[in-house]
């Protein structure tokens, strides 16, 4: 008995011990988007004010947590005309919904480094779920700071008029490809 007892205790200790949150590098990341227009050319978007957050307690990551949140009014397409249109009542609504964020509710680990992250998005006061295709890198030892970093790449489509963006026509696509790239730093 007193064996059990130590061995559940080891094991308690053991996941107490890995239990971590991991903060977005900022410098080394990027949030992108890219929609069809004309149904000929893809025009690409990004980004500039967001932050993640990523808590596990197991080293495979497959009950962490991601969370992720971007600041509407950071939207950048290279054309300020552009920006503000996507900025205005006609598709995001900034002023009425500043931000746009995602909530993991499961991670499941696939082949190697390959994992899917279902959650919820939230984007113009709707929130729907999605899916996105990830590749967990890592972790590894941070030459300079010797801290254990890691990155995730994730990808998905959404369709923006089932989450009330603009409408549909036949001057931009209904779905938007997404691309989330981070590099994340143990606190």
């Amino acid at each position: 008995m007193k064996k059990v007892i130590l061995s559940l205790a080891a094991g308690l200790f053991s996941l107490a011990s890995f239990a971590q949150t991991w903060s977005l590098d900022k410098a080394h990341s990027n949030v992108g988007f890219s929609i069809t227009h004309m149904m000929i050319s893809d025009v690409d978007g990004s980004f500039k004010t967001y932050d993640a957050k990523l808590t596990s307690t197991k080293p495979d990551f497959t009950d962490a947590k991601f969370e992720f949140s971007a600041e509407v009014n950071s939207i950048n397409t290279a054309n300020d005309m552009r920006d503000g249109h996507l900025k205005s009542p006609d598709f995001f609504d900034a002023a009425k919904f500043s931000t746009v964020s995602f909530k993991s509710t499961s991670i499941k680990k696939g082949k190697g480094q390959n994992y899917t992250i279902s959650g919820n998005l939230t984007m113009h006061g709707v929130t729907k779920p999605v899916v996105l295709k990830a590749v967990i890198k890592g972790p590894v030892e941070n030459p300079r700071s010797k801290k254990p970093m890691m990155g995730i790449s994730a990808t998905g489509t959404v369709n923006r008029i089932a989450f009330g963006v603009g409408t549909s026509g036949a001057t931009l696509s209904d779905d938007v490809a997404i691309k989330i790239s981070g590099e994340f730093n143990k606190d």
